[in-house]
């Protein structure tokens, strides 16, 4: 790949920038969703290192935050987007929005990531490999955004090997207020997103739609239909307080989308244009308690993830040809204990219950599992966390899991951290019931490790962070050509180096930057020698620069850069590597309505994430949003 370097020089990157937070740990419930993203720094809140509210700068792995000032800042039409800025991060598409995305962290499979919404897991329980596909997660009413890259089931259970992405949308406050954008672009882009709160007492809630379409491009590079997409949205969030420390929290989101696809057809069953369609329909729903008795806070809840998947032949076909119904319902606890000065438990126990039916296969698993973390601070700049957890599988029976991790800062402006980590993932309904399943198989295990420093210069305007990690995965599940069905037989193993630099001369202009190298590779049982895993390249880079201009115009510019990668069978195809510009600008009318807008990929790059499909050429947008 050849990389213009005057561009690279005079542009920076995508490490967020946001503003600082407003919530601090007393305040925040023992809830997967209480994120508040600030600077990366001492004001920040996260819940992905330990299942509950704590700082980044108390937590030994490495966490990215991203916040709604930020999402609004970078203008990304969707989530996935957003994430392939992140260190650490591959996104991949197969075609236009509305093309199947995986999010893959640290060279792990895209099906290793474990997605949330509003404290529900939304992954796929119907999907083969049982991950979630982020083709239908638009930025709409998203809030926050916190990314853990690393293994992590202690807290989180299964599918937590390559990492965490925890989503959590607007939460109810005091007053009334609201707002909304209209957008419209290039491939008659037309987005329509709105949201409101009121609260009043002991009664909040926050609710929010949105409306998507997009004519698209055609999926398949050399077609020349373009394959279009639409979705409406819902979300919500009430909050009721029936007594001084107890509090009903309820939780909704609801996606309808639906994509025009590309096919194999006959008689080359090649890549090409055909009329198919799929649409999907998702449902998360959240219910729980939330109690405070002295110095322990608890949780009750549960939660449902409900996806109905349809393929059609074309837009004239009276029946689906293909569809997947998946359904997980879960029951937990979670405990948050304040011991002493300097000691903490966070513990917590659930029971999930999931769900496949494709009109052949009806099938059906249970898990049962609990855990416990241990918080420690012998003094005050050393923060220590341990824990444990045993999982009860229907079929695979016990598995335990440890992690291991922690913080010191070095006076006010340095944070070093170590961790190990554990992660499995147990076998899906599919792989464990279908005709090509085996309910023998073994849940895949991760260990990983990772170090880092996190530094702040000049008051801190300057920050540099550093984290290089390892992860050896065994059990590894894949399809065996010779048994014709899944098994435990393949290994993986990853290295790497994340690099974050962000400066800040004035407060009117920001540069920032990060920089990744990912070695991951992959191999069958029996066989000696490891290859590259495909879609993941080695190298990459984000940059970006945003510069308030004249006291209100907002500028900003940003550069993706990847390495090739390899696709196909066995890696034959290669990808080549890219580099993706775009620009951005924002200007307020009023004090609560602002014009904005962009073009995406200003060189006209022709690139594949996936080898065959297209992705967008050069686009432009303009919108407006308002607030009252």
């Amino acid at each position: 790949m050849k990389i213009p370097l005057y561009l690279a020089a005079t542009t920076a990157m995508v490490a967020p920038s946001p503003a600082q937070a407003q919530h601090h740990v007393e305040d925040c419930p023992v809830s997967d969703d209480c994120a508040s993203p600030a600077d990366n720094g001492r004001n920040a809140i996260v819940v992905t290192a330990t299942g509950a509210p704590s700082t980044p700068a108390d937590a030994g792995q490495a966490i990215t935050l991203i916040d709604a000032g930020l999402i609004a800042q970078r203008q990304f039409s969707t989530i996935a987007d957003l994430l392939a800025t992140v260190p650490g991060v591959t996104a991949t598409q197969t075609g236009p929005i509305g093309g199947f995305s995986a999010i893959r962290i640290r060279g792990a499979e895209g099906e290793q990531t474990l997605t949330l919404i509003d404290g529900v897991k939304i992954n796929d329980p119907a999907a083969p490999g049982g991950g979630f596909d982020f083709a239908n997660l638009l930025t709409g009413n998203v809030d926050s955004i916190e990314i853990l890259r690393g293994a992590n089931s202690v807290p989180w259970g299964s599918q937590a090997i390559g990492g965490i992405v925890n989503i959590a949308t607007r939460r109810p406050g005091e007053g009334t207020s609201g707002g909304g954008r209209l957008e419209y672009g290039a491939n008659d882009r037309f987005t329509a997103v709105g949201h409101a709160n009121y609260g009043s007492g002991a009664f909040r809630a926050s609710l929010g739609g949105g409306y998507f379409t997009d004519d698209g491009i055609s999926a398949a590079a050399g077609g020349t239909e373009a394959d279009g997409y639409r979705q409406t949205a819902a979300n919500g969030r009430i909050e009721i307080d029936i007594a001084d420390a107890a509090t009903v929290d309820l939780r909704g989101y609801y996606a309808d989308s639906r994509a025009d696809m590309d096919g194999f057809p006959p008689p080359f069953y090649s890549l090409a244009d055909t009329p198919q369609y799929a649409t999907a329909r998702q449902l998360a729903g959240y219910a729980g308690l939330r109690v405070r008795t002295g110095t322990l806070q608890h949780i009750f809840a549960v939660t449902l993830n409900d996806i109905d998947r349809d393929n059609y032949a074309s837009p004239a076909a009276t029946a689906a040809d293909f569809f997947t119904r998946g359904k997980a319902t879960r029951f937990e606890y979670k405990g948050d204990w304040a011991i002493a000065a300097g000691l903490r438990a966070v513990f917590g126990a659930e029971h999930e219950r999931s769900r496949l039916f494709d009109g052949f296969l009806t099938a059906k698993s249970h898990v049962s599992g609990g855990y416990v973390q241990l918080v420690a601070k012998p003094f005050e700049a050393l923060t220590l966390t341990g824990g444990a957890r045993l999982d009860d599988h229907k079929t695979y029976g016990n598995k335990a899991t440890f992690s291991a991790n922690a913080a010191w800062r070095v006076g006010e402006n340095m944070v070093l951290r170590a961790a190990y980590a554990e992660g499995f993932k147990a076998p899906t309904l599919y792989q464990l019931y279908s005709f090509y399943g085996d309910p023998d198989l073994q849940p895949e295990i991760a260990k990983s490790y990772e170090i880092g420093a996190e530094q702040w210069l000049l008051a801190r305007r300057i920050r540099f962070a550093l984290t290089a990690w390892q992860r050896r995965t065994t059990n590894q599940i894949d399809f065996d050509l010779l048994l014709y069905r899944y098994n435990n037989i393949a290994r993986s193993r990853g290295k790497g180096v994340e690099a974050e630099l962000e400066l800040r001369p004035s407060d009117r202009l920001t540069f920032a930057a990060n920089y990744s190298y990912t070695d991951s590779e992959g191999r069958q049982e029996n066989v000696a020698s490891y290859s590259r895993l495909l879609r993941r390249p080695v190298h990459s880079l984000n940059t970006a620069i945003d510069w308030t201009a004249f006291g209100k115009l907002k500028l900003g510019a940003s550069l993706r850069m990847v390495s090739d990668s390899r696709d196909g069978f066995g890696g034959t195809t290669r990808i080549d590597g890219f580099a993706i510009a775009s620009i951005r600008a924002a200007v307020p009318v009023t004090q609560n309505l602002e014009v904005y807008g962009r073009v995406e990929n200003l060189f006209d790059d022709r690139y594949q994430t996936v080898a065959g499909y297209n992705a967008y050429g050069r686009n432009g947008h303009i919108g407006v949003r308002a607030k009252f």
